[in-house]
């Protein structure tokens, strides 16, 4: 018997040109609009978190002092079906950076911060980093100083930053999917009695800073997903499709 199963994940991507402020989150003809208010409104929402700043790095200025790089994130949603299969819907040209410290100005790392100036501290156009000609919108929060620098100070702020990103997959969700700027198509096929292949990767799941959720509703995203250390490091089986999109959301 060499019976065949597949699963089709497509992937529409929208170019984003321009990443400006404005009085509600949206996308029009390539350029992203943030809220100008969402601040104010999310530092309300967990009692670890003492502040948050929300701004825009153009492409190619990066002489910026940033707090210790926590995560780059990309935008991606699904607008059908789940993890791995349906149709998800990206931006590219833009990224978010998560960056933070505590109110008593410890930095949220644990073997060593990335502080500093940002074209120092990360190289760019690597798997995993904004190209030198991408935007980044960068998140910076400061959470509740003065207790000890825990997974629950790490988690307030990857959660806060995954509510604003998640305003902006809304949106992102509803674009059309006839215009979008480039259309992949992925499709998963197990074939039985053939040779198997199984790519072995080894994620962190140590720490406070060391942490991966997988599975999440959204790619690269934290609600509905399960930490890798709640789960006891335990071996997990992802299709090809589910790694491409984004069932890892790698939080070191």
């Amino acid at each position: 018997m060499n019976k065949k199963m597949s699963s089709r994940l497509v992937i529409k991507c929208y170019h984003i040109n321009k990443v400006e402020f404005g009085d509600k989150n949206d996308i029009i003809d390539g350029k992203l609009l943030i809220n100008e208010k969402v601040e104010s409104e999310l530092v309300k929402l967990n009692d670890l978190i003492e502040e948050i700043s929300i701004s825009i790095i153009k492409p190619r200025e990066h002489k910026k002092y940033v707090n210790s790089i926590m995560d780059i994130i990309p935008i991606s949603t699904k607008a059908l079906g789940c993890i791995g299969n349906g149709i998800t819907h990206t931006l590219t040209g833009v990224y978010v950076m998560l960056t933070g410290k505590t109110g008593d100005g410890r930095q949220m790392a644990e073997f060593g911060s990335s502080n500093g100036i940002l074209e120092e501290k990360m190289i760019l156009g690597r798997a995993g980093t904004p190209s030198i000609d991408d935007h980044i919108i960068h998140f910076d929060v400061v959470v509740k100083g003065g207790v000890p620098l825990g997974r629950n100070l790490a988690m307030a702020a990857h959660k806060v930053c995954d509510i604003f990103i998640q305003q902006i997959r809304d949106v992102l969700r509803q674009l059309d999917g006839r215009k979008a700027d480039e259309i992949h198509e992925y499709v998963d096929r197990i074939v039985y009695n053939k040779t198997k292949v199984v790519i072995i990767k080894q994620i962190a799941g140590q720490g406070a800073m060391y942490d991966n959720q997988l599975l999440s509703n959204e790619p690269s995203g934290i609600e509905g997903g399960r930490s890798i250390i709640d789960i006891g490091n335990v071996p997990i089986i992802l299709s090809p499709n589910e790694y491409r999109d984004g069932a890892i959301r790698a939080m070191t």
